[in-house]
């Protein structure tokens, strides 16, 4: 295989492996979650949508903030919160701080969603991560995903906002 450059460093074995055992964990835990919250009509994002807003002073966020604390665009909040507004979980008021900008409130209803959702989202995550692994592999988890989160100087101004997460 070659590239344009010439320049890639390929992944040795044990790094492949790496690569694809991580790649396969994360979309298992992922589809797991994700099928436990669609039981009860809610998706991967609409709750964190909503954990992250409750966490808020007021239940009440920024778009511009709740998008870098979720790791999301802008317009990929901007049109999630569309369609969660219309279902009643969330509504948009006005930003008195910034007459472009928007805030993104938690409704009584979107509060309730996230109350009914949030035991059957912490037994999935029971089920398929947490109980499977040992302390001393949860305490290596979190080790490695600190590293993770931490912005490298190649990694550019705005790479952490734009991951499809």
């Amino acid at each position: 295989m070659s590239t344009k450059s010439g320049s890639a460093r390929w992944l040795e074995p044990a790094e492949e492996r790496a690569w694809r055992a991580w790649r396969r964990a994360m979309v298992a835990v992922q589809t797991g979650t994700a099928r436990d919250l669609a039981g009860i009509g809610l998706s991967e994002a609409d709750y964190e949508v909503l954990s992250t807003l409750s966490e808020q002073h007021a239940q009440t966020g920024t778009l511009g903030d709740q998008a870098d604390k979720m790791g999301w665009s802008r317009s990929r909040l901007s049109r999630h919160a569309s369609r969660m507004e219309a279902r009643g979980l969330l509504r948009r008021a006005p930003d008195p701080a910034d007459g472009r900008g928007c805030l993104l409130v938690l409704t009584a209803p979107g509060l309730a969603a996230l109350r009914d959702a949030a035991p059957v989202h912490v037994e999935s995550v029971r089920r398929h991560l947490i109980d499977r692994l040992a302390p001393r592999d949860l305490a290596a988890l979190e080790r490695i995903a600190g590293r993770l989160e931490q912005p490298r100087a190649d990694d550019g101004p705005d790479r952490s906002r734009s991951s499809p997460v």
